[in-house]
C-alpha cells in the first residue's frame, strides 16, 4: 500500500509539474483564483466574527 501512495505522489507531481510548463499562463491563472478564494473564505469568516460580536 505504501508504494502506491508514492506512486501516484509522483504522478501527480509529474502532472503538475508538466501543467506548469506547458500552460503557464493556465497555472497562473488558477493560483490567482486560489487565492482569491482563500481570500474571500478569510473575508467571510472575519464578517461571520464581527457580526456575533455586534
Amino acid at each position: 500500500m505504501k508504494w502506491l501512495k508514492k506512486t501516484v505522489l509522483t504522478l501527480v507531481v509529474i502532472f503538475v509539474a508538466f501543467y506548469l510548463f506547458t500552460r503557464p499562463e493556465d497555472s497562473a491563472d488558477a493560483v490567482r483564483n486560489a487565492f482569491a478564494a482563500v481570500g474571500s473564505g478569510v473575508n467571510s469568516l472575519v464578517t461571520f466574527f464581527s457580526s456575533l460580536s455586534a
